[in-house]
């Protein structure tokens, strides 16, 4: 059967895949030509020779939270020893050291920090405005923005409306996780129903902030609980786009990392159950979706969690973008990972080594002046390149 659905969709033409369908390519198809048609259709959505690639850092402004996800390693209760929150001047000297490298979006993201009222968050975005006006601010996620809500006594959409007067350019698509309640009130009871996270996003694409949508997977899920996640999100980006909205620019997803938390520490015993996932069930993870999504135009590699070989692969399997360097990275290297920051030369080299052409963008994935960056055979140990399967 799976092979009769993966030659429909071999057609430019072919019909929307269903959820039922993808369930089946999910668990049944062959590894190799699910990818081999995920790089095919890659191609039509994302002509051209070129991978994507964004000079950015992440800043973590505070590890204060109340919502206590099982998964994370990075939040501390208010009452914790280790508590933090940056001050203003802290924050814009992570971004003046983004500015030195030609840096474009910083990626702003902490806790729902019940101290914080909304005044300190629109005095933070007009300060960061002021100081660094060529950088865009894609901030928080619909999670913290409920946390405000619920501090000030205002709406998510009362809320997002200030931030964006404020200066905010976007809101990151933290929080996901697994928008199917059987998993997700499991994994993280406070944070609230997948519907929650849907409307706050969709309050967020009405207003015209940029938004991107995310996927962590491997708590134990089926295949069909993944799939039902991107359904989901395909559900609401119809819903943007009929309204003549941009809904959301791009789908990143990566495996949970459960070194050091809460969640896997539980897995134990007799009753264990297979967690995260390797690097052929994510790769394959990103070919489902490449499939999946007929109407977002753009699917990350995700190397901080995987590595840039994984992630290269990820090119010749439906990606057509290699994420961004990062610089700093606080929240899942709290739960393992250890490479947190990426050189552009890393970038581009491994772009270049996959035979495509890296080019800069913003985070609305417009194309950026991209300077020839020269390379030290001697920094890169050179593997032969990889070759896009085939059948």
């Amino acid at each position: 059967m799976w092979r009769d659905i993966l030659e429909i969709q071999r057609s430019p033409s072919a019909p929307r895949l269903s959820v039922e369908d993808a369930a089946i390519l999910y668990r049944d198809a062959d590894f190799n030509l699910l990818r081999s048609v995920a790089y095919e259709r890659r191609k039509i959505m994302n002509p051209g020779n070129h991978v994507t690639y964004m000079i950015d850092r992440n800043v973590n402004y505070t590890n204060v939270c109340t919502i206590n996800c099982q998964f994370c390693s990075f939040y501390r209760p208010p009452d914790h020893p280790e508590t933090y929150t940056q001050t203003y001047e802290q924050i814009s000297a992570r971004f003046a050291e983004l500015e030195e490298v030609e840096g474009v979006r910083v990626l702003m993201q902490g806790g729902v920090n019940p101290e914080l009222d909304l005044e300190w968050y629109t005095d933070l975005i007009k300060f960061l405005r002021k100081e660094h006006p060529s950088i865009e601010l894609d901030c928080f996620s619909p999670i913290e923005i409920e946390g405000i809500a619920e501090v000030c006594g205002l709406s998510t959409l009362e809320v997002l409306q200030a931030l964006k007067d404020a200066g905010m350019h976007g809101l990151p698509g933290g929080g996901a996780e697994m928008l199917v309640d059987d998993v997700r009130l499991d994994i993280s009871p406070k944070k609230g129903s997948a519907d929650n996270w849907l409307r706050v996003m969709h309050e967020a694409q009405s207003l015209g902030l940029t938004t991107s949508a995310t996927n962590v997977f491997g708590f134990g899920e089926t295949a069909l609980h993944r799939v039902k996640h991107m359904d989901r999100i395909r559900e609401l980006q119809d819903q943007a786009l009929e309204k003549g909205w941009t809904g959301f620019t791009s789908f990143v997803a990566w495996p949970v990392q459960l070194e050091t938390n809460v969640f896997g520490k539980r897995n134990k015993g007799t009753n264990r159950i297979e967690l995260g996932a390797g690097p052929s069930e994510y790769l394959r993870h990103v070919a489902i979706s490449r499939l999946f999504f007929d109407n977002i135009p753009h699917i990350q590699g995700s190397w901080p969690t995987m590595g840039l070989d994984v992630a290269q692969m990820a090119l010749f399997g439906g990606a057509d973008d290699i994420g961004s360097t990062m610089m700093e990275e606080n929240v899942v290297s709290a739960s393992g990972t250890e490479k947190t920051c990426a050189l552009e030369i890393e970038l581009q080299e491994t772009v270049r080594r996959a035979g495509f052409i890296g080019l800069r963008r913003d985070s609305d994935y417009n194309l950026l002046e991209t300077p020839d960056v020269s390379i030290d055979p001697q920094a890169f140990p050179s593997p032969p390149p990889l070759q896009p399967s085939v059948n």
